[in-house]
């Protein structure tokens, strides 16, 4: 007999439940371990939520910081350099960016002839040549340095497998040969070797701040942080008180009679007689300072701070304002000008062997008598000559920033005082050296009033705002004569240029003071042949604002005086200054009459 449906499900319920009462319930141990092991569980979560506290709140800026060091790394500071402006920012010289080209012949895609057919022209080799090269090695072969961001754009336009650029930085000279005298130029490891890049490189190199790139796991740069221009170059620019367009002229002007009298080289000084900035300095020969592997390296040292020469008939009037100065002879004072002389049993007579009777102290320097200027000097006494010269620093140098700069020669104080042939030849501008800045400098203290400026040709350091951050520590003005004595030599040298040997630099409706000089040329204790001629001017007379100096030398052509072969150039570059800084005329008449000159006026 079948059981039925709620038999069956009674007796399943029988079963479970002896099934349940005869299992053994759990001893009380197995409760207390699950208890700990939920303990420690929670323990577990409430640290482990501590430290992630601790981690991201504490240690969050430590360990950012961390990680951060990781990822990126630091540059090594290119010695980049300040760029060079003139007195208006016209660029002279800055840092630019530069390319390397490379090629690895085991990536060509391409076959190595199409890619140096497409190559030759942008890097201005054949393609022959470049095929040659492409079989040296298999890789890492420089094909091209130096290239610019435009020839770097093209060859990235070509998109060729196995070609690689490599960027970097490279000093470059927009004016080039024009300001190489002043400005110098770097060397290939950025070190300044001549002008204000080696006298001023302390400022030029200022400290580059850090500077960090973030790099891939494969150590790679990645580009977004990488910078766009040499470091310490943004805020700063070295700014120098040449005129671009006054160097320009000068040196057109120097070259003019450079070639004219065929003479060996020159130099053309410009200096504002207040501060002793320099407008202007020309020298020729000069140099390419871009290629400056390709030059004598004679050309380097600028010859106008550099070199000596004996100054002639030009320091004349320093030694009229030494006689002035040391009350030994009045300006109404006059000479005896004979054809020659001799002093200590030499003879000394004038450039043209021509004596010219009883002249006035102002005709002494008019005609240029060195006869005239042994008898003036002889009222000085040896010793107050001497310590007067010293004063003025003859035999020393002047301070100035350009670089390499040479002191002059002097003869000891002994040998000036025993023999009369020293103060007798010194009288007229011989028998010592001096440098042509020197003498600008000398000539400049007639022109101001009296005081010793010191030559110079930076204007200082300016961030963006052109606000001065750092200037020349100068030496300081100092008074060599009195206002009455310069203001007395300064009315002789006008009348230089009005009546003497200085005509050839009168300018219609302008007055100008100066004077020539002719000096011969000492070697090995001799006079030559050789010579240099030179004409200094003070402009304008009235009130003087600049000196003016120009030095040939040794001209070969004939009737090469420094009134032939100076003053010409001289002029021209005063008619330039009138032009650049519009200088009104003090004589307007002279310039509006068509018939009216200096001479009638006079």
């Amino acid at each position: 007999m079948r059981a039925s449906p709620a038999q069956i499900r009674s007796r399943r319920q029988a079963i479970n439940s002896r099934i349940q009462s005869e299992q053994p319930r759990p001893p009380q141990r197995h409760q207390a371990r699950l208890l700990w092991v939920w303990a420690v569980l929670v323990f577990g979560l409430v640290g482990l939520a501590a430290r992630l506290v601790y981690l991201q709140v504490d240690q969050g800026p430590r360990l950012k910081a961390k990680a951060k060091a990781q990822q990126m790394t630091q540059l090594s500071p290119h010695l980049s350099r300040h760029p060079i402006v003139d007195r208006n920012g016209l660029i002279l010289a800055k840092d630019e960016p530069v390319f390397r080209l490379f090629v690895h012949p085991f990536l060509f895609k391409t076959s190595g002839a199409e890619i140096a057919k497409a190559l030759s022209p942008i890097v201005d080799r054949t393609p022959a040549d470049l095929e040659k090269t492409f079989k040296t090695q298999k890789s890492g072969i420089s094909i091209a340095r130096g290239l610019t961001e435009e020839q770097a754009t093209k060859i990235r336009k070509l998109w060729l497998d196995g070609v690689e650029l490599t960027s970097g930085w490279q000093r470059i000279y927009p004016q080039q040969k024009l300001t190489s005298n002043i400005v110098g130029y770097v060397n290939a490891d950025g070190q300044g070797q001549a002008g204000v890049e080696y006298s001023q490189q302390p400022t030029l190199l200022a400290k580059p701040p850090q500077a960090f790139v973030s790099r891939q796991a494969s150590q790679a740069f990645l580009p977004k942080y990488f910078p766009e221009q040499p470091l310490s170059t943004r805020d700063r620019t070295l700014r120098l008180t040449v005129d671009l367009r006054l160097q320009r002229a000068a040196r057109a002007a120097l070259q003019k009679q450079l070639t004219k009298f065929r003479a060996r080289r020159g130099t053309l000084i410009v200096m504002d007689v207040h501060d002793g900035s320099l407008r202007a300095l020309a020298s020729e020969p000069t140099f390419n300072p871009e290629r400056f592997y390709e030059e004598e390296s004679s050309l380097f040292k600028n010859w106008a701070v550099s070199d000596l020469y004996e100054p002639g008939s030009t320091f004349k009037p320093i030694n009229v304002a030494i006689a002035l100065d040391a009350g030994s002879i009045k300006a109404t004072d006059r000479f005896q000008d004979a054809d020659q002389i001799k002093i200590g049993g030499w003879p000394i007579g004038n450039y043209d062997g021509k004596g010219r009777g009883v002249l006035s102290v102002t005709q002494v320097l008019e005609n240029s008598s060195n006869v005239g200027m042994v008898r003036i000097m002889e009222r000085v006494q040896r010793s107050t000559y001497y310590e007067f010269l010293k004063k003025m620093g003859i035999g020393e140098i002047t301070g100035t920033d350009l670089a390499f700069e040479t002191p002059g020669q002097f003869k000891r104080k002994q040998q000036f005082l025993d023999y009369a042939i020293e103060p007798a030849t010194t009288a007229f501008g011989q028998g010592f050296s001096v440098t042509p800045i020197q003498m600008a400098q000398l000539h400049s203290a007639i022109a101001n009033g009296g005081e010793l400026v010191t030559p110079h040709v930076t204007a200082g350091l300016q961030d963006n705002a052109q606000k001065t951050v750092k200037t020349l520590d100068l030496i300081k003005p100092r008074r060599i004569f009195t206002e009455e004595t310069a203001d007395q030599v300064r009315k002789m040298m006008g009348s230089v240029v009005a009546n003497g040997t200085g005509k050839a630099a009168r300018i219609p409706g302008y007055r100008l003071g100066g004077k020539t000089g002719t000096a011969q040329k000492a070697s090995g204790g001799r006079y030559r042949n050789g010579k240099v001629t030179s004409f200094v001017s003070l402009f304008p007379l009235e009130k003087p604002q600049y000196v003016v100096m120009a030095v040939i030398d040794e001209p070969t052509a004939a009737n090469a005086f420094g009134s032939t072969t100076a003053a010409p150039a001289v002029k021209a570059v005063i008619e330039s200054l009138i032009a650049i800084d519009g200088i009104p005329p003090s004589h307007p008449q002279e310039v509006t009459s068509p018939t009216a000159s200096p001479e009638e006026e006079e």
